[in-house]
């Protein structure tokens, strides 16, 4: 098929002749084009089109990538057109279907071919050797008059013409190429008075050799998605809220290729936005059910079909049958990153050997890592192995295809699969924050999809290590959310009574303790506890560990002497129940050893903690973390019983041993550095305390970020450590920023924050206002009766304060008083 566009200023052009050139060489294939053997042609007058070029797209959008391909093109060459995912030099647009390649292609022909720039233009749908083999013959036998078999070839030799033959100006597009072998010696010839544009999926080296320079077709802007949308819908006299139709852009993954099928299907069915979004988001709709009946545009298939397609080509490379499974397991987790470790963990290498009938030491990482090339090379990853955290990106539109031709037992497979592997590839201790949260990420994606599979027959580990590493992080308030709601699924789905149920309400407790509330922890707590003796018994471990817990929170609610009575009971049962050298017995020793300390008797506590350091040594050895964490508890209970010099010399000790096991980034030895700065300070040496805080403050904030409850305790103890060493002033200005914070991520109601609002008045008496600090105080002494209790020492402490301040406002001089730590 030929045919030309009428554009301003044809003219008649020269007639060439081209019918005495020479043809060298093999002759090319024929294609499927008539037979004229025997019949005389004419060759077409100059400027001439071969092939149509695709019609523009409805409310087309003029986008970036035209820009960079107009300025790659400028001087002549070959462009490859695609979509983003990696780094290549040379001259192709290329892609994931759907991305609207063929759109910008078409665009930049019909501009150039009508602002009068071309003598030839040629469009050819190059979806395989054939096809580009009889395009070229086509336009050999309607420019040069050429016989059919040898056409091609002749088409191709007048693009690099002789020093004496007559010099056209060309664009070849070769549209839909869906293998680079297929255009082996089928190439245009590099030329400075032509240019070759190139759509693809693909993303091969052999596709920007020779020069060729690589543009990658990228998905729309949420501007440009909404201004699409709107554009569309107006045209048929609809409008929908901007609101409204930003949101389903965002669901649509910005893919131009949905937008479209979305703006039609909404104009045919007269379904409204949030109509068409809910349809989207049920999940027993598939995709190709979201499509409209009749596509717009002239499209011939829907993303779903033109990924089957992408699908089907990379599971054939190498290494074969592998892409598939893989790609099945990424459309379970985050679309925004996924980690390689997670891709190649032992769960996820044996579900690829299954699938692929293979044993699980035949497939090895090496294979995983060659198959997501397989994907990225047919656009339907992004793969960048140098962010190993986010190695691989799927877009949202291709995991919900994919999914969609999945079989229920499949589903639960893979689900499951998935789950194992994050949990295999998340490490015991956290020092990577950035891998945290992508881990963290994932989990929520595959909990969104796997639907009931993770709780089927039981709750998956992954779903509470999510939740614990949330806290971890420091998010303590949005652990507890986590764990409210983990609480409420697991009572749906599993039942009240249920082990995992009564695991997740523990973890709700303990979190709801560390968000704030101690109180409320302990009685939730308690509420547990006896549901446990009513579900396990009294021996069962979960009973014995909710016991130790209630006691916990009961003491850091303020009643240290109730906990400790209690630890003392608990110790006699682990000892009858585990016996007096397993690991939970000698953590209740730790426990007991922590309350009696607190409760009054610092002398006892370290007595207790240098027993139980000679039995861990003997259980556990020298560098077990737990052993380290008892000679933490000496060198502090040492300290608080009157040795400060003794506590920074053994916490000195500890350090090194800390940094040689754990490493300087570990949570304890981060811990330990905040303690001997301390321990330095008390012994006399405030300067040095603030010189160590300020550093383990730098290395905090990059480690655990600035929002983490330890850094924020950091920042805390630099701000009083100034003030003890002379800056009164200065103490108050950082507790006043300290405090922005702590309201910020803890809330007005946490401990902590009453804490830095102690200091903060404090700090501001010390510094010369009385008066202000007295105000102050009588403010913080309502806040902390009502939040804490009017028996808890921390409100007794402050009304100390108050009285303080007080009669050092009506003295009209200054005093000291002891800041909170």
């Amino acid at each position: 098929m030929s045919g030309t566009e009428d554009r301003p200023g044809n003219g008649d052009g020269d007639h060439v002749d081209f019918r005495g050139s020479e043809i060298r060489g093999p002759v090319l294939g024929t294609g499927t084009q008539n037979n004229y053997h025997g019949m005389f042609r004419v060759p077409a007058t100059l400027p001439h089109q071969v092939g149509v070029i695709p019609s523009r797209a409805g409310c087309f959008q003029d986008r970036a990538e035209a820009v960079r391909l107009r300025q790659a093109l400028a001087g002549g060459g070959t462009t490859v057109v695609s979509s983003p995912g990696g780094v290549l030099a040379g001259g192709v647009l290329a892609g994931m279907g759907g991305v609207g390649k063929t759109q910008v292609a078409a665009d930049y022909a019909r501009t150039t071919w009508q602002a009068g720039k071309l003598d030839v233009l040629v469009w050819i749908t190059a979806s395989n050797a054939t096809e580009a083999a009889s395009g070229y013959a086509q336009a050999g036998m309607e420019l040069l008059g050429a016989e059919p078999e040898g056409a091609a070839k002749a088409f191709l030799a007048c693009l690099e013409p002789g020093p004496q033959e007559r010099r056209w100006r060309w664009l070849v597009v070769l549209d839909d190429v869906a293998d680079p072998a297929d255009l082996n010696g089928l190439w245009p010839p590099v030329s400075p008075h032509g240019r070759t544009l190139v759509t693809t999926r693909r993303k091969d080296a052999a596709l920007t050799n020779e020069g060729r320079r690589l543009i990658e077709v990228g998905l729309f802007t949420e501007d440009e998605s909404v201004g699409y949308l709107t554009t569309a819908l107006v045209t048929r006299d609809r409008t929908e809220p901007a609101e409204q139709l930003a949101a389903l852009a965002g669901e649509l993954g910005y893919l131009p290729l949905a937008l479209s099928q979305a703006a039609a299907y909404l104009i045919d069915t007269g379904m409204d936005c949030p109509g068409y979004r809910a349809l989207l988001t049920d999940r027993a709709t598939k995709l190709a059910d979201a499509s409209p009946d009749v596509l717009p545009d002239g499209q011939t298939h829907t993303a779903a079909a033109a990924w089957a397609v992408s699908i089907e080509r990379a599971n054939s490379l190498k290494p074969v049958g592998l892409a598939r499974p893989l790609l099945q397991l990424s459309a379970f987790l985050d679309p925004n990153g996924i980690p390689d470790t997670v891709l190649i963990s032992p769960p996820a290498v044996t579900y690829l050997a299954t699938r692929v009938g293979r044993d699980p030491d035949q497939v090895t990482p090496a294979d995983v890592q060659r198959a997501l090339r397989a994907l990225y090379r047919l656009s339907l990853i992004d793969h960048t192995p140098t962010t190993p955290h986010q190695a691989v990106r799927v877009h949202q539109l291709i995991q919900r295809t994919v999914r969609d031709t999945l079989t229920p037992d499949q589903h639960d497979q893979i689900a499951r699969t998935a789950a194992d592997a994050l949990l295999d590839a998340w490490p015991d201790i956290e020092n990577d924050a950035a891998l945290a949260q992508v881990l963290r990420a994932n989990t929520t994606a595959l909990t969104a999809h796997a639907e009931n599979t993770l709780y089927l027959p039981e709750a998956h580990n992954v779903l509470y290590r999510a939740g614990s590493s949330l806290g971890g992080a420091g998010q303590v308030t949005a652990a507890r959310d986590y764990f409210d709601l983990l609480t409420r699924t697991t009572t749906l789905r599993l039942g009240p009574d249920h082990p995992d149920t009564l695991s997740a309400r523990h973890r709700f407790a303990s979190w709801r303790g560390a968000a704030g509330d101690p109180a409320g922890a302990a009685t939730t707590l308690a509420e547990v506890l006896d549901d446990r003796l009513r579900v396990s018994g009294p021996d069962h471990p979960a009973t014995l560990s909710a016991r130790n817990n209630v006691a916990h929170w009961s003491g850091e609610a303020g009643n240290p002497a109730i906990a400790a009575a209690a630890i003392a009971e608990l110790l006699d049962d682990y000892m009858r129940v585990l016996g007096p050298d397993h690991p939970d017995t000698l953590s209740t020793r730790h426990n007991l050893a922590h309350w009696r300390g607190l409760a009054g008797d610092p002398a006892g506590a370290a007595a207790a903690c240098a027993e139980l350091l000679e039995d861990r040594l003997r259980v556990l050895g020298p560098d077990h973390p737990r052993t380290l964490t008892t000679r933490s508890n000496i060198a502090s209970w040492r300290g608080r019983a009157g040795d400060p010099a003794a506590a920074a010399a053994a916490f000195a000790e500890l350090l090194r041993d800390r940094l040689r096991v754990l490493g300087p980034d570990h949570p304890n030895t981060l811990i330990g550095r905040h303690n001997l700065a301390h321990w330095r300070g008390m012994a006399g040496d405030p300067a040095h305390a603030v010189a160590a805080f300020a550093q383990l403050l730098e290395d905090r904030l990059r480690v655990l970020g600035p929002d983490h409850p330890h850094t924020l305790s950091t920042w805390h103890s630099l701000a009083s450590w100034r003030g003890l060493a002379g800056d009164a002033a200065g103490a108050a200005a950082a507790c006043a920023e300290l405090l922005e914070d702590r309201l910020r991520v803890l809330g007005s109601d946490h401990p902590n924050t009453l804490t830095t609002r102690n200091s903060l008045a404090s700090w501001r008496g010390r510094a010369g206002d009385a008066a202000g600090a007295a105000i102050a105080f009588v403010e913080l002494v309502d806040d902390c009766t009502r939040v804490l209790g009017p028996d808890h020492p921390d409100t007794l402490s402050t009304r100390r304060n108050l009285t303080y301040w007080q009669r050092r406002a009506e003295e009209g001089r200054e005093g000291e008083v002891s800041v909170g730590g």
